[in-house]
């Protein structure tokens, strides 16, 4: 029997059948993006790593970076979306500027079922309107794409970073964790980071009880009366999501395939209005020109593929 060299752990070949149905998947989503306005754009695989570096926080260490031989340190897009900003910055499209991408990115992080070091994103933004219209556009839209992908059960998480600007930002990160590690065990993880098991047990109720804030009572109505779209049905408030604290600004959201809130989540997005400026710069000067409000979702399409 012949054996044929293997690929590297986190990545893998895409065979006939799994292509097919990504084919399909991404036409279909191409399909209701389109028709609301999203126009594609392409970017390079590589980046400089400094257009990277300094925009993921913690998950920068995840960064493939190497130097080439001339000597210039590159990088691996970790994501779609910083080279969205680059784009914006570079290109100064007429805004708002709706677009959708589809291409490969790459993390080196420990693989898992559902996760790869090389995986394929399916972007789509709305750049420089802060109108919580474009936050309701982005989540309709997304569950537009779920129904006619036949996942007729699937409901949007939505929450506001507001409703955690006074948490420090480890015990925001072990909230986040309560779907999945459960209540004691994020309780613990706070004690452990240095609370009293009394203020842990508070912080942890404290959240449970927020509500939502007035830029999401706007996009909720927005979904229902724009939309169509069923509050506790198409989309929920859940005050314990809490994803991207070194990236989004204002409503942040997970997708999920059902009502219960331990199932996979096979996307997400938010808002995130401070990371075009940060590209933008007046002649001679680091500092940020101007801010570009922006708002997007990201499917996780090799996750998506495989419950299809």
């Amino acid at each position: 029997m012949l054996k044929a060299p293997p690929t590297p752990k986190g990545f893998r070949d895409i065979k006939p059948d799994m292509a097919k149905k990504r084919r399909e998947a991404i036409n279909i989503i191409v399909s209701v993006l389109e028709g609301y306005g999203f126009v594609p754009i392409e970017t390079p695989t590589i980046e400089f790593a400094d257009t990277l570096k300094g925009k993921y926080g913690e998950e920068e260490r995840l960064i493939y970076e190497f130097t080439d031989r001339g000597g210039r340190k590159l990088a691996l897009r970790y994501d779609l979306t910083v080279p969205l900003a680059r784009y914006v910055a570079a290109y100064n499209p007429p805004l708002p500027f709706r677009r959708y991408q589809i291409g490969q990115v790459f993390r080196g992080e420990n693989p898992q079922k559902g996760r790869w070091r090389e995986f394929t994103q399916f972007d789509f933004d709305s750049v420089g309107s802060s109108d919580p219209k474009e936050d309701a556009l982005i989540v309709a839209v997304t569950i537009k794409c779920m129904k006619d992908l036949g996942f007729e059960d699937a409901v949007m998480l939505i929450n506001d970073r507001a409703n955690f600007a006074s948490l420090p930002s480890e015990a925001v990160r072990a909230i986040d964790k309560i779907n999945k590690i459960g209540e004691e065990d994020v309780i613990s993880e706070l004690v452990s980071g240095g609370l009293s098991p009394d203020k842990a047990k508070e912080t942890v109720n404290e959240i449970r009880s927020q509500k939502p804030t007035e830029n999401l009572e706007q996009l909720f109505n927005i979904l229902k009366e724009k939309y169509s779209l069923e509050m506790g049905i198409d989309f929920k408030f859940d005050p314990t999501l809490a994803r991207g604290l070194d990236y989004y600004t204002g409503a942040i959201f997970e997708l999920k395939l059902d009502q219960n809130p331990t199932s996979l989540s096979v996307g997400a997005g938010g808002r995130y209005d401070n990371l075009i400026g940060m590209f933008i710069y007046p002649e001679r000067s680091r500092r940020a020109k101007k801010d570009i409000p922006a708002v997007g979702f990201s499917f996780g399409l090799d996750r998506l593929l495989e419950l299809i």
